[in-house]
Parts: structure tokens; sequence; C-alpha cells
């Protein structure tokens, strides 16, 4: 049976390999990064095989081979950056040459990356929609106008979290972070609440509809290192993520219609002021946007906002209660700071800077994005000496550059005290490489300036009403802190945390 299967599938690898070399002829252009040796046909794939860890696989392999380091992947060439120098080098000095985007196949279906803002070429295309997330979403006005949503919203998850107190319930704290800014994007986009309660089944679903979309467009795909296989799908990621998208669609698409309808028919139509109406009147005044374009944006802004900023949470909740020092001064940070005073406000944000060093720390630690949305090189370029060819596909490895050992001191501690301090200012705003958890440059993550406020004010809030425990019997050491690997870095077991009722 062996040798029948051999017989088999060698005449298959071997046309596959006659296609790589004849696809890959060319001249040399300078010379490559260095890597590891790679073998025929699959170059250098079993170095990743089966890896749920890509992330610190590449990260070892950096270390021997360099921060600027250069993989076979089948036919496709990959670069792989995992140094501050280096990403400065991608993201700032060559960033009009590495704008492109290296499409993963598990995005293609239906069309998604024709329309997408993340996954667009930075064309005039891109411009407008990103234009318009800046404009109409993520600007200081916008944001400032919307202070009153994000405090009702968190007002709502602290009811929550004081009815599980009450019972002495544990909370999941991924979930109801999930769940909570689902809601307050929905309000964003629609002026409506996703989910009726942040602890409910329906929020455990589309939860677990994200989770699924960030896993499987996350997960290794043979598609992406042999293009030629596109056609076929052979894992069914292309087909399982379109069936995901198609639930999302149908969700956005009620909401447009319904507010079409409104606009149209309704002689006093009362304007609603979100997103979904600013999109609607651009393209009233003629600028070009179809159903698909607004689904698609709805769906980056769904699925991207809402997944990174709860994770990010969680992380931080997770950290703190292992480090319960940490924890103490951050609660200390908001009695100071607060007085009597209950309800945590944005304003109070930028007197925190205690609470900023954990938000930091947790980033640095724990990026939501190992790897930034990978780049495509759109011509030659010189790094370090090194040629990058022309449609190269380049990762930016946040999660290696967090933990380099050459900048940070002590690495794996969680020691948010490394960023207090005026000799100290480094943020991750993309000014400062070694710490960008959101990108750099032009295609630096447009939702930056949402997450910033509603990343603090919901864990200033968390942490001043109420104190936190592990559940009975668990210890700070008990605590899992392994990774389930997607396009989000989320902890394989939810963290539980049981809340107590702070009086202040």
């Amino acid at each position: 049976m062996a040798s029948f299967f051999a017989a088999l599938v060698f005449p298959i690898f071997l046309v596959l390999w006659m296609l790589w070399r004849l696809l890959n002829k060319g001249p040399q252009r300078g010379k490559l990064p260095p890597g590891p040796v790679s073998a025929p046909l699959v170059g250098n794939l079993f170095k990743l095989a089966g890896d749920c860890h890509p992330h610190r696989t590449l990260a070892g392999l950096a270390a021997t081979y360099g921060s600027l380091m250069k993989l076979r992947l089948g036919q496709v060439t990959i670069v792989v950056v995992s140094s501050a120098a280096a990403a400065k080098e991608v993201l700032q000095k060559h960033d009009q040459s590495f704008a492109g985007r290296a499409v993963v196949d598990a995005v293609r279906a239906p069309g998604h990356e024709h329309a997408s803002v993340v996954w667009l070429p930075p064309d005039q295309h891109w411009r407008r929609l990103r234009s318009l997330c800046n404009t109409c979403v993520f600007s200081s006005q916008r944001l400032d106008a919307s202070q009153g949503l994000r405090c009702q919203k968190v007002g709502e998850l602290l009811a929550h979290v004081n009815g599980c107190a009450a019972s002495g319930k544990g909370v999941d704290v991924g979930k109801v972070a999930f769940a909570t800014i689902l809601n307050l994007i929905s309000n964003t986009i629609f002026s409506v609440d996703m989910l009726h309660d942040v602890g409910s089944k329906t929020a455990e679903e589309f939860k677990a509809l994200i989770d699924e979309i960030m896993e499987e467009a996350g997960k290794p795909n043979i598609v992406d290192y042999f293009p030629i296989l596109r056609r076929v799908d052979p894992q069914g990621i292309r087909r399982r993520v379109t069936s995901f998208f198609a639930k999302l669609h149908e969700i956005f698409e009620k909401h447009i219609e319904e507010r079409e309808v409104s606009r149209s028919r309704t002689p006093d139509y009362h304007r609603r002021n979100d997103f979904l109406d600013a999109l609607l009147d651009q393209r009233e005044n003629g600028v070009e946007l179809s159903r698909f374009e607004l689904r698609t944006l709805f769906l980056d802004l769904f699925v991207a906002g809402s997944d990174t900023n709860s994770v990010t949470i969680e992380w931080a909740m997770t950290e703190l209660l292992r480090n319960p020092i940490s924890m103490a001064r951050a609660r200390t940070e908001l009695e100071e700071v607060m007085g009597e005073r209950k309800e945590v406000k944005e304003s109070d944000i930028a007197r925190l800077p205690y609470l900023q060093a954990v938000v930091k720390e947790t980033l640095r630690l724990h990026p939501p994005a190992p790897f930034l949305i990978p780049h495509r090189a759109e011509c030659d370029v010189e790094i370090s000496g090194y040629t990058v060819p022309k449609h190269t596909k380049v990762i930016v490895n946040a999660w290696a550059i967090g933990r380099d050992g050459e900048v940070w001191e002590n690495p794996e501690l969680f020691n948010p005290e490394r960023f207090l301090g005026t000799s100290n200012v480094v943020n991750y705003k993309g000014q400062h490489f070694e710490l960008i958890p959101f990108g750099a440059g032009r295609r630096i993550c447009p939702g930056l300036p949402l997450a910033y406020r509603m990343v603090h004010l919901m864990l200033a809030s968390l942490l001043r009403s109420f104190s936190w425990e592990l559940p009975a019997g668990m210890a700070a050491d008990d605590l899992d802190m392994r990774e389930k690997f997607g396009i989000t870095l989320q902890k394989l077991t939810p963290l539980m945390a049981v809340p107590t009722r702070h009086h202040i």
C-alpha cells in the first residue's frame, strides 16, 4: 500500500517541482538575505509543518540567521523581519516600497481582498476607503463626540460583572470584553446593540464565529505556498471562511437595506450620525460605494476591532493576576487620581501613567497580531546590504521584536515599570519600532486611536470597580499561559476570574 501511494504521489510532486523551477527562473537580483538551506520544491516548509507556534519558531530561526531572514516556502519567497532596526527599514525608510499586501488565500473569497481596506494595494481605492475610516470613525473629533457611548457600554459591562460578583460567579474576561467592544462597534456603525447581554449565549456564538475566522485565516495554508493549487482549495480553508463571511454579510446587508429604505421613504428621517449614515451621505454626494464594499468595510471593522482589543484586555488581566504587586500598584494609582469618584472617564487616561505602562507591557509580551498583516515588496529593495526582490512576501514578527533581549532587559518578565520615567517615552503609535503591535507607516492600523481609548477605559474601569481573584484553589502559577495561534494570539484557555465589589 505504501509503495502504491509513493508511486501515485511522486509523479505529482515531480511535476510541481518542474513547474516551480520554471516559475522561479530569472536573473539573480543582488544578494538575498540569509536563511536555512531549502529543499527542492517544498523549500523550508518542513520547518513549519504542523507548527502551532510559528511566531516562536521563526524567532528561533532568526537567532541563527539574523533579523532579516529569507525562507523558501514552496513557490513563495518570504523575508521575515525580527528586529526593531530591520522593521524601521521596512516600515519607515522604505515604507512606500513595502506598502503592498501579500494576500492570504483564506480572504480571497468572496472577493474580499478587492474591497478590503486591510488587503487592498495602496492605490486610489484604498486611499479613499482609508480616508473615509479616518474621517468618519477614527478622527479625534468623532471619537470625542462618541465618548458618552463608550462610557455607556462600559457601564453595561460593569453592571454584568457586578451581578457576577453578587452571586459569587467567575467572569470569562475575554468573552465579556469581546461582547462589550462588539456592541460599541455596532453602535458606532449602525446605532444598535449587536448583543443584548454581554454574557448571553448569542455573545458566545458571535465570539466563536470571529474566533473561527481568525483561526482559519491564520493557519498554514498550502495554497499560500503553492498558488497553482488555488482552484482546488485542498484544505477547504477558503470554503469555510466564505461561509463565515456570508453569515456576517447577511447581518450587515439587513442593516444597510433598512437604513436605505428609511432614508428614502421617511420625509422626517431622524439622522443617527453613525458610520452608516456618513457613508450613505458620501454615496449620495457622488462617491462610488457598492453594497459589497460597504459590507466588506464593516466586516473589517467588526472582525479586527472586536478581537484584537478583547484579546489585549484578557492578556492584561491575566498578567495582573499573575503579578499581584503590579495589580495593587495599578489600583492604588486609580484611587489616588480619582479620589472618591467611581466612574472612570477617558480624560483620566492621561493621568494614569502606570495603567498606560501595563497596557504597553501587555502589548509587548502579547501583541494581538504576532505577525503584522504581511507586506509585499512593490520593487527590488536593498536593506542592510541585502536585496529583497519584487513581489517578495515580508512578514514582521512583532512578537519576536517585543521579546528581543538586545532591546529589552529581562524580556520574558512582565514589568510595567520599564515604561515609566521621562527617559523612557516608548509608545506603540508607530514611532518606536521596538514596540509596533499596530504596525507603522502608511499601513498602520487605522483603528489605533479607538483601541487606545477603549482598552484603557475598560481595563481601568474593571480595576476601579472590583477586586479580582482567581477561582478557589487556583494559584497564580497555575494560570495557563499557552497561546492559540491565528491572525490574533489568543489565550488557549480563557481567563476565568472572580470579582468582588470594591466599595469606594
